[in-house]
């Protein structure tokens, strides 16, 4: 017995990540080539590395999850949110509900945590984000980025939500307080209702047309009216009124009351 099961398990229990979803003998080489690098000589003995060292930690989480998103992807979209389209949401809803759907590693909603917290208090809004992979809800949970992850987000905002350790910034509890991670997936489970707001971006572009137009009936059904869905900037709709919607701003669409 190599101790794969154990550390495997014990991991789980340490980060939230599963390491049996992954194929078996390509992550037991991944993570032999990692621990021999460093000087371990078993899965036992790695574990014990990772548990007592944070630094070890992080390096681990980075590599065992992979980060495709960004914070403030495209920064010029992101200030028309908060300039154009945030202040009507605001004076439109007493509290918004907010859904950042497939949000990866967790780099969106942090991101509408932070701008969001600008305008309001926390109990004047609330953060749902979903993902259908439970290792990068887990990563996002833990809320720890590389500083390579970190370069868009305005220094003001990383000094007042962002913990350095080492070369690794640590999410506040502050914005972690207004987020709720949820397991969920797109083509078969329930969709949020009454939402002022979601945000998909960067993600439809891996399904089927099929697959596309049935998302953005159900977008439309979970919208309020006058709700706005963003999406990324590869991903336009071509026929909204298809989907009761109307071109706001590029990328922005809202729902007719």
């Amino acid at each position: 017995m190599d101790g794969y099961i154990e550390f495997i398990q014990q991991m789980k229990k340490k980060s939230g990540i599963d390491l049996s979803k992954y194929k078996e003998s390509q992550m037991k080489r991944r993570l032999k080539s990692m621990y021999e690098k460093k000087g371990f000589n078993s899965f036992s003995e790695f574990f014990k590395g990772i548990d007592q060292d944070k630094q070890l930690y992080y390096e681990f989480l980075d590599r065992m999850t992979i980060n495709v998103s960004e914070f403030f992807r495209n920064t010029n979209r992101w200030d028309v949110l908060e300039k154009e389209i945030l202040p009507k949401l605001i004076k439109n809803s007493s509290k918004l509900k907010i859904w950042s759907a497939a949000c990866s590693t967790g780099e969106e909603p942090y991101t509408l945590a932070m701008m969001l917290l600008k305008h309001l208090t926390p109990s004047k809004f609330e953060i749902i984000a979903t993902d259908l992979d439970e290792n990068v809800l887990a990563k996002a949970k833990i809320g720890v980025y590389h500083e390579k992850s970190i370069t868009g987000i305005p220094k003001d905002l990383l000094t007042k939500y962002f913990v350095k350790e080492g070369e690794n910034y640590c999410v506040s509890d502050q914005l972690k307080k207004v987020i709720t991670f949820k397991k969920h997936n797109l083509l078969l489970d329930p969709y949020e209702s009454q939402v002022d707001l979601i945000v998909c971006r960067n993600v439809l572009i891996y399904f089927t047309e099929d697959a596309k137009d049935k998302i953005y009936t159900q977008f439309s059904g979970s919208l309020k009216n006058n709700g706005v869905l963003f999406v990324g900037s590869t991903e336009q709709i071509f026929q909204p009124n298809r989907y009761n919607f109307n071109s706001e701003e590029t990328f922005f669409y809202i729902k007719n009351a």
